[in-house]
């Protein structure tokens, strides 16, 4: 009964559970049931936080998938990746692990300091490609439809040509409302530029925010105790990401999201956060419970199969 209450409703209490169990008769303890549901492979867990999906989003994204399921590696490698980011002076970026003592940890030598709203912080907007990162700029003022365009100008295009770009590249930016703005939509159409169509509510999938995350890592690393150098240290940090296959990398996740079962697409918040922890090592994979990504391209080849899980009861 234990194991069934909580698969059928998994937000269950084990205080609901004790009075359940005790109206039908039975007296246990709280411990009992956790042992219990031990047993069963089942551990208390701190609910994932995910984007909000109406059914207008979930279609969408079913859309992306099955456009872009059947697309050559070589199309993914000419689309530029874009987005903006916010990094905190004394941000939850911060955190270090330190060997102490016990009742040590208010030691100074233990301690990181912080203050409220993390000391200030600086919006960035930088763009990168499977072949290397491309500009990164910090945006200084409140940004609204007139700055992006004036960024997208001063930046987009010298970065293509930096990072060499192939004939018919495509743009990548999120549905943020001064990136889909009238305006907005109208300079890249006159720019001839190719904007990739992207789902709304898409939980985390630009590949983009893998590098944001290595380079909160590391300007945390370097501790910066002032803004001005906050910005020196974030410039210094993107300079030094190297023009490698790590990029190409980057890219796995997305593509892996759209071969998997639509449903792991929808999931695709924890997909690319845990397969870049695990940098698609098979062995961390396997511990992380993820399957490889040999088998996730493995259970769905083609857009048919796609089409036929769509329009079957298995999804839903």
């Amino acid at each position: 009964m234990i194991t069934r209450t909580v698969s059928k409703n998994p937000r269950t209490t084990r205080g609901d559970l004790v009075n359940d169990l005790q109206r039908a008769g039975t007296k246990v303890t709280k411990a009992t049931i956790s042992n219990t549901l031990r047993r069963q492979g089942l551990k208390s867990c701190s609910a994932r936080r995910v984007p909000l999906l109406k059914p207008v989003h979930v279609q969408a994204h079913l859309k992306f998938a099955r456009e872009h399921l059947d697309d050559p590696e070589e199309d993914w490698e000419n689309v530029i990746w874009s987005d903006e980011t916010k990094i905190e002076l004394f941000g939850k970026n911060s955190t270090r692990r330190v060997w102490r003592r016990k009742n040590a940890e208010l030691h100074p030598k233990n301690t990181i300091p912080t203050v409220k709203h993390g000391g200030g912080n600086i919006m960035l907007w930088g763009c990168f490609s499977a072949k290397g990162p491309g500009r990164l700029i910090r945006v200084k003022e409140r940004m609204n439809g007139a700055m992006y365009r004036e960024i997208l100008s001063d930046n987009l295009l010298p970065s293509a040509r930096a990072l060499k770009m192939k004939r018919g590249w495509v743009f990548q930016h999120d549905n943020d409302p001064k990136h889909t703005a009238r305006a907005t939509k109208e300079w890249l159409r006159k720019k001839h530029f190719k904007v990739l169509e992207w789902p709304s509510q898409s939980p985390d999938l630009n590949p983009i925010e893998n590098l944001w995350r290595e380079l909160k890592v590391c300007v945390a690393q370097r501790q910066p105790q002032n803004i001005t150098a906050l910005e020196e240290i974030c410039m210094e940090e993107w300079a030094k990401i190297p023009a490698t296959d790590q990029q190409l990398n980057l890219l796995e996740p997305l593509k892996a999201c759209i071969l998997a079962h639509p449903l792991i697409f929808l999931q695709a918040t924890e997909m690319v956060y845990l397969y870049l922890m695990v940098q698609l090592d098979p062995l961390a994979q396997t511990l992380n419970g993820i399957p490889a990504v040999q088998d996730i391209e493995g259970s769905i080849n083609s857009s048919q199969e796609l089409n036929r899980l769509f329009t079957s009861s298995e999804l839903w």
